[in-house]
């Protein structure tokens, strides 16, 4: 039998995301697409060293948040994947984003993704789920790519960032 701390949900659940690197590389596999250690190591914003990455990657694959496979095209690479528990972590981070726009000072480029799931709520939500339902658990895949409105933003707002830095 496990032990945790206490049976309340909260407890539970931030016995499981609450150290300061799950819910990143969970961003990171959402977000980002991110499938590889490799990737994850070394395309994240904040920099995770790749002991810390290893047992953060371990542990969300035994608390059934992330699956692991044996990618087919390299006998020594993994692909990770996220589950459905996971998946629906999708409006959890929805608001921590909308909280730390208005209470962290945010970079306008990293903060135009939470902006968007912000403004777009449950229904944009839902469909960004949907689709990434289809990118790791193999379901249909939606009409409307909402992972590719949010890379959208995202370069578009890059662009206007270097083109303020180049025309200052």
């Amino acid at each position: 039998m496990d032990h945790h701390r206490s049976g309340c949900p909260i407890n539970l659940t931030l016995e499981i995301l609450g150290d300061r690197w799950s819910l990143i590389v969970i961003r990171d596999i959402m977000f980002g697409n991110r499938r590889y250690f490799r990737e994850l190591l070394t395309k994240s914003e904040e920099g995770i060293a790749s002991n810390i990455l290893a047992a953060r990657l371990k542990n969300l694959v035994a608390a059934g948040l992330l699956g692991k496979t044996d990618d087919p095209s390299h006998r020594q690479k993994s692909i990770y994947s996220l589950t459905e528990p996971a998946i629906q972590l999708v409006p959890i981070l929805a608001h921590m984003g909308a909280w730390g726009r208005r209470h962290a000072p945010v970079s306008r480029e990293l903060s135009i993704r939470a902006q968007l799931l912000e403004e777009g709520g449950p229904k944009m939500w839902d469909g960004f789920m949907a689709e990434l339902r289809h990118i790791h658990l193999g379901q249909p895949a939606p009409v409307k790519s909402v992972l590719a409105q949010l890379q959208a933003a995202y370069l578009r707002v890059v662009a206007e960032e270097q083109a303020k830095k180049t025309n200052d």
